[in-house]
């Protein structure tokens, strides 16, 4: 070896171990405030299931007492911010439907980015929205007039299984099952919804399921999302070390005989179930965005897995809300706003990212 060569790596092992010095510096501190944002978050969250359980229990003797103090409380913010918007209902539903999906996504969508899944996302928005015409082509035949989601929801998970049947019982590429899916998905769901919108009695916005809308959601949407979101986190939590060692090095799960099938289905699975709980905020075309920018902003900054899903969760957040903020006020879409904030949040990450920072724990 050459005495440059050697100055050489010792120069640079000495780069490094002045980065892992700062890094080390300044965790402390910096974990703090990650930890405490995370705090904020659940209390949020906690609030907005709080809503929907009292919108629920409205009817109640109980129930409407609360629920007519918590929208006092909107109309004294409405009072302080300047605001006409939080003494609405409508608005509530849509901002813990929003606050729901900030959480979910990134839960979700931190697995599928580190196994170079992000299309997948997509993939199930469409096979949704396939679910969607199944819906409108029901309800014009059958005269159905119940949640349209619920449908999407069954056709979602059908196609979630489908994508993970072809891959497994197929030799093409890994994304081909993706790409057919994608594609057929879409195909079937204009087709179907342009057969049944001649035979409907009544008006579906198809427009509001392609773009999403503040105005969409449900109640009976906000309290999907909010079982949706719980369910998540609970099954996630209790497989989070099954789900980590499949997406760092699924041949060793294989060899240490861990039903690796079962838990790529279930990760599949969720990840359809989010999305349709997203699209009523994003809409088809955007949803998969809140999958994979937060977490793709997160892993610029994050120093390992753990720290990425927690940062994946506030940037997800940060853009739920900063997007509504602009929607609101400009009268702009909600789901293209809010993926512009993620996008923001994301090159501001690349910006102020340390290039010198170590590769990913998965700690």
């Amino acid at each position: 070896m050459s005495l440059d060569t050697l100055r050489t790596d010792t120069e640079d092992e000495s780069t490094t171990s002045r980065a892992r010095t700062r890094i080390q510096a300044i965790l402390p501190g910096r974990r703090t405030v990650e930890h405490v944002g995370l705090a904020v978050t659940g209390l949020i969250a906690f609030l907005m299931v709080g809503f929907i359980l009292l919108y629920w229990l409205r009817d109640y003797q109980y129930g409407t007492v609360l629920y007519e103090q918590f929208l006092v409380g909107g109309q004294w913010m409405d009072f302080y911010l300047g605001t006409n918007v939080f003494k609405h209902p409508f608005m509530w539903q849509s901002l813990a439907t929003g606050v729901l999906i900030g959480i979910a996504a990134p839960v979700i969508g931190v697995f599928l980015v580190h196994r170079e899944m992000a299309l997948i996302g997509e993939t199930l928005a469409h096979t949704a929205f396939a679910g969607v015409a199944v819906g409108v082509l029901f309800s014009a035949l059958a005269g159905w007039r119940g949640s349209l989601l619920l449908i999407a929801l069954v056709v979602g998970i059908i196609g979630a299984l489908g994508v993970q049947w072809l891959a497994e019982r197929t030799n093409t590429y890994g994304d081909v099952p993706i790409a057919i899916m994608l594609s057929g998905s879409f195909a079937i769901g204009t087709l179907l919804i342009s057969y049944g919108r001649g035979m409907m009695t009544i008006a579906i916005d198809i427009e509001s399921y392609l773009f999403g809308s503040i105005a969409f959601v449900t109640p009976e949407g906000a309290q999907l999302m909010a079982i949706i979101t719980i369910v998540v986190v609970a099954v996630v939590a209790s497989s989070y070390k099954q789900l980590l060692f499949i997406t760092f090095d699924e041949q060793a799960a294989r060899v240490a005989q861990l039903n690796v099938n079962r838990y790529n289905t279930l990760l599949i699975v969720l990840t359809a179930v989010v999305v349709v709980g997203a699209m009523q905020i994003l809409g088809v075309i955007l949803v998969a965005a809140m999958l994979v920018v937060p977490v793709a902003a997160a892993s610029q900054v994050a120093n390992s897995f753990r720290e990425t899903l927690y940062l994946s969760i506030l940037f997800g957040e940060l853009s739920i809300l900063a997007g509504f903020g602009v929607s609101i006020q400009q009268g702009l879409p909600s789901g293209g706003s809010i993926v512009v904030v993620a996008i923001a949040i994301y090159l501001l990450a690349i910006f102020v990212s340390n290039r010198s920072v170590p590769s990913i724990s998965i700690h």
